[in-house]
């Protein structure tokens, strides 16, 4: 018992093994399966037999009902402290079963193998893609050779090989879409000559649900079983049945009364009231609907209009799907506000110019204005860290570095690179890593460390489209973004009293978190991103 204490106050570290297993792209609950039994050891045959068959069996239910690794490998950890020299001991026996998965075999005339499942390439990736296989079949691979590209939520990434052997069955094809991460993918084995015994294996995952049906010898008689208390009831609420279905039917006396009088059923009205009981406003707003003739002749008008239209249903991609998840999150839990100023560019433009007849002399690219707003916005953090900021239950988290992501729409949907340091960058290094993560992100090329860490968002849409300002929404879980609208020439007083200048002005607007960004925190943002713009200099100091 005190060894068992002591495994279940260090249960923490118990953590990293389901880390572990995700690395090795292998689900250790395979091996504890009814089916087959691992072959122990060396240093195993410790355990082989203080393991009795009780914990096994134990930890076979837990992987057949879906139960966390964590909790299984918990659950074994209470039955072997007895037995076991200390935690230390423990841990030892769990990377070794770890070592053992690899060289398992799941069926009795199957070579040893290991099954490779789909890895977790992203913090919010659940499922994934095959994009394109570059080992076939039969190939040899080693440690660190790129097995295949696999599409995650987020981008296509190279999936690497861990161990070496050879590449025996590729179990998801070429194009293969939503595939669970954890789920089998491809079998690899050590020796070359076993490569044709998988020629028609399939995982144990995809079995599994085929097993119960294997003992048709108890089915019979629970059916039998099952069969007639059904049967039974059917028969004694034969009579009753209509009755039941009216009692069940809730509304206030008055909502009744009122539906009698206006010979509404209750059955066409859904109640709003405490659990779903009608209420007197329920029958006034289906009267005032029109009662049953409203509900009626839509269903008539969109059956008939229904054949008559053309569309193509369009998959949804795992950008689209990961966009419309993550936003439809930042708009339902996070309060937005919206500041909008407008700013005057004339200067910013007159220094753009300068820049870019050196740029030209010296063989440089030219500088944006989406990489003098980039800048301005990191200096603007810089002196407002308060906005680099993002939001959590117990805290409010100010990052120290300024990580500025910039939205970059391409076919494949729309994404968001990640400019770090953008504070500490000058203008060409910034405009430079700018058009290298674009043609990146066009390319459906981007990697994890591409797009992740970022701390504020920059989406400009005047540039490229002409928009002159919009709204934009909030990136979690950053706590603010920057709407960059266009430039245009506006008619401003001058000097004297009837005199008039011709000024480029160009609107800005900063969506806040209020839980993180209080409205005068977002306007002393907005003031000394204005002053960067409008005294462009000031950036280069």
């Amino acid at each position: 018992m005190a060894y068992a204490s002591r495994i279940i106050n260090h249960s923490k570290k118990l953590k990293h093994v389901s880390t572990l297993l995700r690395r090795d792209h292998a689900v250790a609950v395979r091996c504890f399966s009814n089916s087959t039994q691992p072959s122990l050891t060396g240093r195993q045959d410790i355990f082989k037999a203080r393991l009795n068959y009780s914990t096994v069996e134990r930890i076979s239910k837990c992987s057949a009902g879906n139960v966390s690794m964590f909790s299984g490998i918990s659950t074994m950890s209470t039955k072997l402290s007895s037995t076991m020299a200390g935690p230390k001991l423990f841990k030892e026996f769990i990377s070794s079963q770890m070592r053992t998965v690899r060289g398992f075999s799941s069926s009795s005339d199957l070579p040893p193998h290991q099954e490779i499942g789909m890895p977790s390439l992203s913090p919010t990736m659940t499922e994934g893609n095959i994009a394109r296989w570059l080992k076939k079949e039969g190939d040899k691979v080693a440690p660190g050779e790129v097995l295949c590209e696999v599409e995650t939520d987020k981008a296509t990434v190279e999936m690497e090989c861990m161990e070496e052997g050879f590449l025996a069955k590729i179990v998801k094809e070429e194009g293969a879409k939503e595939i669970q991460v954890g789920e089998v993918i491809a079998i690899t084995v050590e020796d070359e000559e076993d490569i044709q015994k998988f020629k028609d294996y399939t995982p144990s995952s995809d079995t599994g649900p085929a097993t119960p049906e294997a003992k048709p010898a108890p089915s019979p008689p629970k059916e039998e079983k099952v069969e007639k208390p059904t049967s039974t009831p059917e028969a004694k609420s034969s009579k009753p049945s209509s009755a039941p279905s009216e009692d069940r039917i809730f509304a206030s006396p008055l909502a009744r009364k009122l539906a009698e009088d206006n010979s509404v059923p209750l059955s066409s009205i859904k109640g709003t009231g405490p659990e779903g009981r009608i209420v007197k406003a329920d029958v006034e707003d289906f009267l005032a609907s029109g009662g049953k003739e409203s509900t009626v002749k839509p269903t008539k008008l969109t059956d008939s209009k229904v054949p008559d239209l053309d569309y193509v249903d369009i998959p949804h991609t795992q950008i689209r799907k990961v966009t419309a998840s993550r936003l439809a999150f930042s708009k339902q839990t996070i309060p937005h506000y919206y500041l909008t100023v407008d700013t005057c560019v004339d200067k910013m433009m007159g220094l753009r110019s300068q820049l870019n007849s050196f740029q030209e002399t010296s063989g440089g690219k030219r500088i944006s204005v989406n990489d003098l707003v980039i800048k301005a916005a990191a200096l603007a953090l810089r002196k407002v860290p308060q906005c680099n900021s993002s939001w959590t239950d117990e805290y409010i988290r100010q990052f120290k570095d300024v990580n500025i992501n910039v939205a970059v729409q391409t076919e494949n949907g729309l994404y968001v690179p990640v400019v770090k340091d953008a504070d500490k960058k000058g203008l060409s290094t910034i405009g430079e890593e700018v058009r290298f993560l674009a043609q990146k992100a066009k390319e459906n090329s981007l990697k994890p460390e591409d797009y992740e860490g970022g701390t504020f968002t920059v989406s400009n849409l005047g540039g490229p489209f002409g928009i002159k300002q919009f709204c934009a929404v909030i990136n979690p879980p950053q706590a603010a973004i920057l709407a960059i609208g266009s430039a245009e020439k506006r008619v401003v007083p001058g000097t004297g009293p009837d005199q008039y200048n011709v000024a480029s002005y160009m609107s800005v607007t900063l969506s806040c978190d209020h839980r993180v960004i209080d409205g005068a925190i977002g306007a002393e943002w907005l003031k000394a991103f204005k002053g960067y713009i409008e005294t462009p200099e000031s950036m280069l100091l």
